[in-house]
């Protein structure tokens, strides 16, 4: 059997979700499989391409839903996880229609998409978790923003967090499917003392300092909300906590930035903030109403590249209404 596992490309929890499906998959579904994993990414224009579900299974991992009758396997946390009522009632019928546990599965309740299908797997199908603890923890850490402080997110001194940014800054399309089976395998630091994966951090933890001194330069804090536009440095991915390690007092943080094949409206909240949780915004909500997603306390929204006018104005928009709103104020 040939499974083709989709997963949320440049994001740990991502790369996470795709090795301990295979594991799980592995272990209790069919031992003798063979996998191969394509990143999907948000894009302003469609997110699947049917032609590429040619495996004899195929499961998507910590993204969107599709609709395609080629889709064995879903599991993702996202509070956006549809893309129109239509593929949210697709998945209801679905869920109505097939004796549990099923192959579809959604709760935006969990932290991770991780700790989610680890939780589907041990409780449905009987997968052994305690191998793969560790992963779990990391992947909750990381995805749910749990560090400490905005110093121990934006210094990175764990294996997780150095991981986390070889992969958000990865442009080898070969490298995240090549160590995607490894997460599941050996532990983070193993991981990352591989000869394909150790050369990669020292460049990348300059380009971060960069990034740190980059944002220092453009960030504008009033009313709680931080923003800053950065699009004239494109760049593939920068650690979002690096707003609130320099602005610890903000609530929110709104970033544009610009790579290859879009440019992005980041929307984030400070996940140590003394706001009051009950007077937070759901950003989630926000980025929907521009065609983005996420989850209530971080989201974002793409756009093609030639309309950057656009995601300008849709992150003044954005702005003016969480500075408005500050639940500091």
């Amino acid at each position: 059997m040939q499974v083709r596992v989709f997963y949320h490309d440049k994001c740990f929890d991502g790369a996470c979700s795709a090795s301990l499906f295979t594991r799980f998959h592995r272990e209790c579904i069919a031992p003798g499989a063979s996998y191969e994993y394509h990143g999907l990414v948000h894009r302003a224009s469609a997110l699947f391409d049917e032609s590429e579900f040619t495996g004899d299974e195929n499961a998507i991992v910590d993204f969107k839903y599709s609709a395609s009758p080629r889709i064995t396997w879903w599991f993702d946390h996202h509070l956006s996880a549809f893309l129109t009522p239509r593929d949210q009632q697709h998945f209801l019928d679905y869920q109505k229609s097939v004796t549990p546990p099923g192959r579809k599965f959604f709760d935006p309740n969990y932290t991770s998409c991780t700790s989610f299908l680890a939780h589907i797997g041990a409780t449905r199908f009987g997968f052994n978790t305690a191998p793969v603890a560790d992963l779990i923890h990391w992947a909750n850490i990381v995805d749910g923003a749990k560090y400490e402080s905005a110093e121990s997110a934006v210094e990175m001194a764990a294996p997780a967090m150095k991981l986390t940014l070889i992969i958000e800054s990865s442009q080898d399309d070969l490298f995240i499917p090549r160590l995607i089976p490894l997460l599941t395998e050996m532990p983070l630091a193993e991981v990352l003392s591989q000869p394909f994966v150790a050369p990669l951090l020292p460049p990348l933890l300059e380009r971060h300092q960069q990034a740190i001194k980059l944002i220092r330069s453009r960030a504008e804090e009033r009313d709680g909300t931080i923003f800053f536009d950065i699009t004239d440095q494109p760049q593939e991915g920068y650690n979002k906590f690096i707003p609130y390690y320099l602005h610890p007092q903000a609530t929110y943080s709104i970033g544009l930035s610009s790579s290859s094949f879009r440019t992005k409206v980041s929307v984030g909240s400070n996940p140590w903030t003394k706001a009051d949780p009950a007077k937070m915004t759901n950003l989630a909500a926000i980025c929907e109403r521009y065609g983005g997603g996420g989850h209530a306390r971080v989201g974002a929204i793409s756009f093609p590249p030639e309309r950057a006018d656009q995601a300008r104005e849709a992150a003044a928009e954005i702005v003016a209404e969480l500075r408005a709103k500050n639940p500091m104020g």
